[in-house]
Parts: C-alpha cells; structure tokens; sequence
C-alpha cells in the first residue's frame, strides 16, 4: 500500500513579520490574486474553488483540508515548519491548533524549512534583502528547539516509519551543526521514550545522498521537479539563460514533458523517496523570474502517479512513501486543492489510481 504524504504550507494566516515586510493583512493569497499572464496560453490568476481565500486560523478550514486528503487517498500532511534558532518560529499558529485541538484527525510530520528568508522569495525584482537569517547556535538551541516541538512528536497522530518519527530536513547540507542536531535529537527521543527519528533530507537528482547519509540522515526525498532542465542539450539550455537573464521572461517547460524526468529510477534504491508535484507556476511570486511547468492537467498528473506507483512497488510496506509537493502551494501554482479551471480532478485522478492499484 504506498503512502502518499503531502507537503503543507502554514502561510495563510497574517503575521507580524510579513505585515512589517510587505504590509499589513498580507498573506500568500496577496500574490496569487495580483497574477497575470505572461504569454499567450498562460493562465493567471489561478483562485481557488472548493476551499475559497480561506484563513488557516479558522479551525473548519483545516477540517476540509483534511477531509479532501482523506479521501483522496493522501495519508497525511507533512507541515512546513519554521525554527530560526534563539527559539524564533514563525507561521506556528495553525499547526499549533492542530495540536492543542486534536483536530482534524488526519496523520501529520514535519518539515524544517532551515533557510534563511531574502526578499526575492517575495519580491518580482528580485531584490535579495536578507529579511531572517536561518541560525544554528548550538547544542543548547537543539534541546529547546526540540522541547518546543515535544508534544507533536508525543502525539499520537505524528507519522512514522518502522517505528520513529519522521522529519524532513529541507537543506540537510547548510551546516556543519547539522550532524550535531541529527545527534542531539536521537539521543533526546530516546531520552523520552520516543524511539527514534527517521530523518529525511532534500536532495535533487540523487546529488547528494551519499553525503547525506554519512551525516546522519536515514533517507533523501529525489525533489526532481525540475529534472527536465538536465536532460536538455546545451543549445536549449542557452536559449532558456538568454531568455531568462537579458529579457527577464520565466522559464518555461510543458508539464507533459517535465514529468517523463520527475520521478527517476534512482528512487527504486533503498530509502529515496520520489517527489510529485500536480503543477508549478511560480509567477504569482516572481513573476517574469519564474519557473513554470506549462499546461498542467489531471490527466498528466495521472501519468507519473502511475509512475511513482511503479517505483516504489517492490520497497518495504512501511517505506512505500511518495511526496506530493503540494498540498497548497497556491503561490508557487503547487497545489492539489480545488481550483476554478479543474475543481477537484487532481483528487480524483490520485484517488482513481490508488484505488485501480489496490484491486
């Protein structure tokens, strides 16, 4: 049976941090409503359907969230999660109300996002403010980042494989600090009768899991999302830096061709996990700066679930995982939820095929 786990972003809700950097009340739906067409086919904005402009505070929404997973076949949502060091979170609120709530009733892990935050992540221009730096200050932080963190891994819903609790780590390579957190946070599970961590890193075309694993980890998720771009010749590959440096327009690839490269057989080796992604459409925040997978559509989408399928039938039942990158993307056009031009059919095409692969 795989096990299809999505990652989340806990972005919609007002923040001081963004109100200060980009004004007040701003949210990722501030970019997505502002999206407009780059080229002739190009379809912005893309708003959603079922789920509205919604804001994750509202305990009901994530409710629905879950429920559309659920029944899709998605066995749980793997939120994003925000640690600076120096105890500095931020966007904590709605994972924080699944906690303290018990609701939804829907599996869940996490993921770091250990990176700094620039201003280009926001900004069309692609101006590069460094706005919160990504700290790592040592064995004392780990313990208090790992104690602020206690009662999700206590929780009976955390996600888990052979037994210890799953963690992505987004840039398992940032830091030399990084085996000493790997370290450090063994020893405090086992400390509170927690087993283990099962610790996953982000890599890209099996670059770098050997390095990976040296250091600690016990698995990378192959984020080849973008894989197409290896697989160009050099004429093709100069032709997208020209048109992306000197005329500022997006890099462009058809959706229908990414996905032959997206899932590659180096996820049949032991503990590499394949990423999906339903679609990118990255200009809602970058704008003429953005990579977009062209064209996306369910049926497309169907294609390399079948294919993820295929990858990954002969692992262990427990490490039967694929990652859908994302549950909600909505400013990086990354999304599985209900939109206007599809409604619900990315659901459906993964519940359809899970659904042919169990008969």
């Amino acid at each position: 049976m795989p096990r299809f786990i999505s990652f989340y972003l806990p972005q919609y809700h007002p923040i001081a941090e963004n109100n200060l950097w980009w004004g007040k009340g701003f949210t990722e739906w501030t970019n997505v409503v502002k999206a407009k067409p780059l080229f002739r086919g190009h379809i912005q904005p893309n708003v959603p359907e079922e789920l509205g402009f919604y804001d994750l505070r509202y305990p009901e929404i994530r409710e629905r969230q879950a429920k559309l997973a659920r029944n899709a076949g998605i066995e749980g949502f793997c939120y994003f999660h925000y640690w600076f060091g120096n105890g500095k979170r931020i966007m904590e609120t709605p994972f924080n109300e699944v906690l303290k709530s018990k609701k939804p009733d829907f599996p869940f892990c996490l993921a770091w996002a250990n990176h700094s935050w620039e201003k280009k992540q926001f900004d069309k221009d692609g101006n590069s403010e460094l706005l919160l730096e990504q700290l790592y200050p040592g064995e004392s932080d780990y313990l208090d980042h790992f104690n602020e963190m206690l009662p999700a891994f206590k929780d009976s819903r955390y996600i888990k494989i052979n037994d210890k609790l799953v963690f992505f780590i987004y840039d398992p390579l940032s830091s030399d600090q990084i085996p000493l957190f790997i370290k450090t946070w063994r020893k405090l599970a086992k400390n509170h009768g927690l087993n283990d961590f099962y610790f996953v890193a982000r890599d890209a075309n099996n670059r770098f899991r050997n390095d990976c694993l040296k250091i600690g980890f016990d698995a990378t998720y192959n984020d080849d999302v973008f894989n197409i771009h290896h697989n160009l010749n050099i004429v093709s590959k100069i032709a997208l830096w020209v048109q992306r440096n000197w005329f500022k327009r997006p890099t462009i690839f058809k959706y229908k061709k990414a996905i032959n490269y997206m899932v590659s057989d180096h996820c049949k080796e032991p503990n590499v996990f394949p990423v999906i992604a339903p679609n990118w459409d990255h200009s809602p925040r970058s704008g003429g700066n953005a990579i977009i997978l062209h064209d996306s559509q369910p049926k497309y989408f169907k294609s390399v679930v079948n294919k993820s399928l295929e990858i990954v039938k002969d692992k262990p039942e427990e490490e039967k995982i694929i990652i859908i990158k994302s549950w909600n993307e909505w400013g990086e056009g990354n999304y599985m939820e209900p939109d206007i031009i599809h409604g619900s059919k990315y659901l459906d095409v993964l519940r359809e095929v899970i659904d042919h692969n169990e008969k």
